[in-house]
């Protein structure tokens, strides 16, 4: 799937009106006196815990349902393209796609009759929390309509999910379990690269130490004057690339030996790192440009192969700048190395997808079929319909290689490399993802080449990270503006800490970011990161 478009939805979507939403949810759906579903009847069929009911289903006429998806961008086709031509012939079902930003959703929920399905953007906001309020309960819908959704559904997803009275409301694309990460399925997204040729040229070095990672970037200035040493991803609305995904690739811990929450952004490990990325931009290693690039400079001086190292964090939403760098270079192709090395001897531990995914899909108590809307549910989330979704129809648009790999058929591709729009229009495969899952993407082999070295590089690497999922305070809370105003006073602190101008400086940073969060009241944010935590335990089963 497309990353980063992952994160301009949830960034758009990110913070709902709580007061809208909770003053709306009584009036948009039904009320609760009103949670009674209809009867499955024979004439629709028998109920058969063995296979999924939408190869039951008898009823004739085509369902028409209405889907609202919480975003702009979302295609609102219907029956146009390969996937949703098959989705619609098999479970004989039209959909009205509705999409819009926060304001058109608050308006569902402030009186107007709610669509069949819903689709939105945040585990935690207010409107998946009051959820049984205005949904179906899955488990309840599972259990009278269609049992088969319990064995294609993950119990690791469904227990995360669950709201206070233990039924689970919503259901999310790219929710990654315990089994996903223990698999093997799922790729690293996250690399410390070095272009191949200046690696070969310097004698293959190592840059584990930081005595090591100084040494490289000097050759690198003095041999390649026309390279920028390092490099990492845009830092103009964050910290890039150097924040949580630096952390992960030392291994700094996400709690303490006590089950609390861990302040990594002080770990001694981590910013010993930092500071050595401050003597690099004090020598010349690190440029300015690397504090004002946005996304699309970055991406541009990737293409142009103007870095001798960067730390990546989201490399295959980097793969086709990459790529188009290889294919004109294939010796000087950027590869993945080590890197720099936890002082304290601790091992990366890579971040990928959690168990909160990201969209997250409802039934609402609107819905004038349920029935056929778990049965979507059920298909989506089968084998048959991730496949379909990902890769399309075998035979018509993907076969098996020698390898045993899915490759998608030569005009295919072609369309796919020279035509994308023409390729999402009439295809649009990896597009319709609202039940979309990582491991899929493990079976092609039609993945860009410029990642594949990279993503070998990261097996074994990947820990998930479930205990601090969604612990950021509730919006609209007073923890909750405090840690946006320490949040973005740590973004400008990183920066101003690699371009300290000497030790004295870096250490005074330190110190007023200490100070700056204790004026903002931040005992109370890790007093909600501790109690949101062992909320999680709870659904974790620990």
């Amino acid at each position: 799937m497309k990353r980063n478009v992952k994160l301009c939805a949830a960034a758009m979507a990110a913070v709902l009106a709580a007061s809208a939403v909770l003053a709306g949810c009584g009036s948009g759906g039904k009320s609760s006196d009103e949670d009674v579903l209809p009867e499955l009847t024979a004439d629709r069929y028998e109920l058969d815990a063995s296979v999924p009911a939408w190869t039951l289903d008898k009823k004739e006429e085509t369902t028409e349902l209405t889907w609202y998806v919480n975003a702009d961008w979302w295609d609102t086709s219907w029956g146009e393209d390969t996937v949703t031509k098959v989705i619609k012939e098999e479970l004989n079902l039209d959909v009205d796609f509705i999409v819009g930003d926060d304001t058109k959703l608050n308006t569902f929920f402030a009186g107007e009759e709610m669509p069949d399905i819903i689709t939105i953007f945040g585990a935690d906001s207010p409107i998946a929390t009051s959820a049984a309020k205005w949904a179906w309960s899955l488990n309840d819908l599972a259990d009278k309509y269609d049992p088969y959704f319990y064995e294609v559904a993950s119990k690791d997803t469904m227990n995360w999910f669950k709201l206070e009275d233990g039924k689970t409301y919503g259901y999310p694309d790219y929710s990654n379990g315990s089994e996903d990460y223990e698999s093997g399925m799922l790729e690293a997204n996250t690399a410390f690269a070095i272009r191949k040729d200046i690696y070969e040229d310097l004698g293959e070095p190592e840059m584990g130490t930081p005595e090591q990672f100084l040494d490289v970037l000097g050759q690198i200035k003095e041999k390649y004057p026309d390279v920028i040493p390092f490099g990492s991803n845009s830092m103009t609305d964050g910290t890039g690339s150097l924040g949580a995904d630096f952390q992960n690739f030392l291994g700094v811990p996400i709690e303490n030996e006590d089950g609390t929450w861990y302040d990594r952004n002080l770990d001694e490990d981590y910013l010993a790192w930092i500071r050595v990325l401050n003597q690099a931009y004090r020598a010349g290693y690190i440029s300015d440009d690397n504090f004002s690039d946005d996304d699309t400079n970055h991406e541009d001086k990737i293409k142009a192969g103007r870095y001798g190292c960067i730390f990546m964090a989201g490399t295959a939403n980097r793969s086709g700048a990459l790529q188009a760098w290889r294919s004109e270079h294939p010796d000087a192709e950027y590869i993945a190395i080590d890197g720099p090395q936890s002082t304290l001897g601790r091992a990366p531990t890579l971040a990928q997808t959690g168990l909160s995914g990201w969209m997250i899909n409802y039934i609402t108590k609107d819905c004038v079929d349920p029935i056929k809307a778990i049965e979507i549910f059920t298909y989506l989330l089968s084998e048959h319909g991730g496949m379909l979704c990902r890769f399309g129809v075998e035979g018509e648009t993907y076969y098996y290689d020698e390898n045993g790999k899915v490759a998608l058929m030569p005009e295919v591709k072609e369309m796919q490399l020279n035509d994308i729009d023409s390729f999402k229009k009439i295809y649009r495969l990896s597009e319709f993802i609202v039940f979309g899952h990582d491991r899929y993407e493990s079976l092609s082999a039609d993945g860009f080449e410029s990642v594949a070295q990279m993503q070998a590089w990261g097996k074994g690497k990947l820990k998930p990270q479930f205990v601090v999922e969604n612990i950021s305070p509730d919006a609209g809370s007073a923890e909750a503006r405090a840690l946006s105003a320490i949040d973005t006073n740590w973004s400008t602190t990183l920066t101003s800490l690699i371009r300290a101008k000497d030790d004295a400086t870096f250490d005074q940073l330190v110190e007023d970011h200490k100070k700056f969060r204790e004026e903002n009241d931040w005992n109370s944010v890790v007093a909600v990161f501790n109690a949101k935590m062992e909320v999680n335990r709870e659904k974790l089963g620990e």
